[in-house]
């Protein structure tokens, strides 16, 4: 059957037997999944990022699209997907596409249910994207993708037990057991940013209150500087001074960039932030007991700052502590790239041998023209 015509079988024949075994294939795949280049969609907020990764884990190349403010529709960001794996499949054998969101994703990695910086409202980017390129694609939620490249290439490799924290914007997070992705029943397991630490505390944007990422992320570390200088606190005086009184400037790059410098505000804040995220950490190991605990996101960048008040807390909060095995506490080694990395190398686990390469390019900006002059058409029948 030529690549065209099996791409073009009705979606629920050609996806559902696929995916159905995607899960007992996770465990082996890094062995038996074919080593053929595929490309990682990261979607975050503002941005798309993607990158062509080859079967070890390297980024052969990589491009970015911002996506502004009003231009967060699911149409726009999967015009912006579509043109980017063309860019990418110019000069590379593309195989398959892997795409890390930022939202929930249905058990059966089809649909984005809710994406809370985008306009995704159970949106089913799989099969959109599957009508408009030539290779298979695989959606997974960005935080299960980072999971996954950690454990195959960075920080959580050689480790059967694995819990994933992405300290950002919020908190995500992602669990791995024998090499495989917990997803749970309905596909959105691993959101421990909304397990409630503090009853009736901070106010949550996902309509709750004290929920843990309220005490320990980017967003939490940036409301406690903004709160002090707001307030012209005297601990405050060189975060203000650094922002020339403009409190709105402060952000979380530079309260982590002054405490390098000794500032003893941000110092003290980010031990803060560290310390709730011991707790939090002490709670998960008493709910799911891995051996490794590997954190990542923007604000893991601060290190030691914030790691080290973690290990602390986590000893001292820890159920049984004294008595059992303590989970290791590291930092993430693949940084931002981490969810692109592990979305292309999912997407190995859906992807063909295909053997007529510049076929399958041509088919793929075939199949995209044939898209952008329907729409074309049906633009100028409005």
């Amino acid at each position: 059957m030529s690549t065209y015509r099996d791409l073009s079988a009705p979606i629920g024949s050609r996806r559902t037997p696929v995916l159905r075994t995607v899960g007992t294939r996770e465990r082996r795949s890094h062995l038996t999944a074919p080593r053929v280049p595929t490309v990682g969609i990261d979607i975050g907020g503002t941005k798309v990022m993607a990158g062509v990764v080859d079967a070890d884990g390297n980024i052969l190349e990589k491009l970015r699209a911002e996506t502004p403010d009003k231009s967060k529709s699911p149409q726009v960001v999967e015009d912006t997907i579509s043109e980017l794996v063309l860019d990418l499949s110019d000069r590379h054998d593309v195989h398959a596409v892997g795409i890390g969101a930022a939202g929930w994703v249905d058990a059966d990695r089809n649909r984005v249910l809710f994406a809370p910086h985008l306009a995704w409202r159970n949106e089913p980017l799989r099969d959109r994207l599957s009508e408009r390129l030539s290779v298979p694609v695989l959606v997974d939620n960005d935080a299960n993708a980072a999971a996954w490249a950690e454990w195959r290439f960075g920080a959580g490799r050689g480790e059967d037990h694995l819990v994933m924290i992405t300290l950002g914007t919020g908190i995500g997070g992602a669990i791995l057991e024998d090499g495989q992705v917990k997803r749970g029943k309905y596909g959105v397991a691993g959101e421990f940013g909304h397990m409630q630490v503090v009853p009736g505390g901070h106010r949550c944007p996902c309509g709750n209150r004290g929920c843990w990422e309220q005490y320990s992320s980017g967003n939490a570390l940036v409301r406690e500087a903004r709160e002090l200088a707001a307030a012209d606190s005297p601990v405050a005086y060189g975060i203000i001074e650094h922002v020339k009184g403009n409190v709105a400037d402060i952000t979380g790059p530079m309260i982590t960039e002054l405490a390098r410098e000794g500032d003893a505000m941000c110092i003290e804040l980010l031990q803060d932030i560290g310390q709730w995220l011991g707790v939090g950490i002490a709670n998960l190991a008493a709910a799911l007991d891995p051996s490794c605990f590997v954190i990542g996101g923007g604000v893991s960048a601060a290190d030691d700052l914030l790691i080290g008040p973690a290990r602390d807390a986590f000893k001292r909060h820890l159920t049984g502590r004294g008595y059992r095995p303590e989970a290791r506490i590291v930092r993430a080694q693949l940084g931002p790239e981490a969810g692109m990395v592990g979305a292309a190398d999912l997407a190995r686990l859906v992807a063909r041998r295909f053997r007529r390469a510049k076929r399958r390019r041509a088919e793929r900006h075939e199949r995209y023209e044939r898209y952008a002059q329907a729409r074309r058409a049906t633009r100028g029948a409005l």
